[in-house]
């Protein structure tokens, strides 16, 4: 596996290889690589003949008191477990080759619609942070695909969003949610967890599936269904940001009955703030 934190020496590569007609597969990360990672490579993988996979810590997508400082760093095991997975590149570049001129002072891009409500409400500037990102990692990697997970479902409908707004020739591959054996969505953030929290977190994604059957059952009341669903989590020692039932494609209140729908969810519990997701 090549290891890579110039622009330059990522360029030539990509280039090689699209020189070669070989297809290019794309995974961003943040590192703190766990199995849900590795799955969207070994998606990658599936789709691509050369897999680049990078690790950035991006601080525009951190807000005012929240762990970018903190956050999870395992960048020798990182790299033991990409190596396993048989990727080609891994693109591991500074803050200042990302950001030349600085983040606070780099061009943004806002991606209207989707990226409102839910946790933008409670992250201000987040999904700005995010989609300027991985607008700077696509334009540099320039893959076919890029592949995300399903866990952070906004997210994903952002990026999708921007990709067809700007007319992008990269086909965005979703994957599936990895959980642990008792339902919990894997994520960096779990290891916040107290032994005692770590026992009732799967509660989250138990209260969604709740949500999704009494909506498969016929309930019609979204506000009820939600108020039900706080108000379980609250007992718990959970601190609900939000649980909410929107439109699977424009994460709008749902216009019918019959719209695609997905109950989203991000909770606080301890140190760490879970996000989820189940769709109906």
């Amino acid at each position: 596996m090549m290891r890579v934190t110039e622009i330059a020496q990522l360029r030539a590569q990509v280039a090689a290889w699209r020189g070669a007609g070989e297809r290019i597969g794309f995974v961003p990360t943040m590192g703190n690589l766990h199995q849900g990672h590795l799955q969207l490579v070994r998606h990658a993988r599936s789709a691509a003949r050369r897999v680049v996979v990078s690790v950035f810590v991006n601080p525009m997508q951190f807000g005012p008191g929240e762990d970018f400082n903190s956050y999870p760093r395992t960048f020798e095991q990182d790299c033991e477990k990409l190596v396993a997975e048989d990727v080609d590149l891994l693109f591991a570049p500074g803050i200042e080759t990302i950001y030349p001129h600085g983040s606070t002072e780099t061009t943004r891009i806002e991606v209207p619609q989707v990226s409102q409500g839910l946790c933008a409400d409670f992250r201000p500037g987040h999904f700005a942070g995010v989609a300027t990102v991985v607008a700077r990692l696509f334009n540099l990697v320039q893959p076919d695909v890029a592949v995300f997970g399903e866990k952070d479902f906004q997210q994903l409908a952002v990026i999708g969003r921007m990709v067809e707004d700007l007319g992008w020739p990269i086909e965005i591959a979703a994957v599936a949610t990895v959980r642990e054996p008792d339902g919990l969505a894997m994520s960096s953030r779990n290891q916040y967890l107290t032994a005692g929290e770590r026992q009732r977190a799967p509660l989250l994604y138990r209260t969604l599936c709740e949500v999704a059957g009494r909506l498969r059952n016929g309930e019609a009341s979204l506000a009820e269904l939600e108020s039900d669903a706080v108000q379980t989590l609250r007992s718990a020692g959970f601190e609900p940001d939000y649980v909410a039932i929107r439109d699977a494609l424009t994460l709008q209140v749902p216009a019918s009955a019959e719209s695609p729908r997905v109950v989203l969810a991000a909770a606080r519990l301890g140190m760490a703030r879970l996000i989820d997701n189940v769709r109906v």
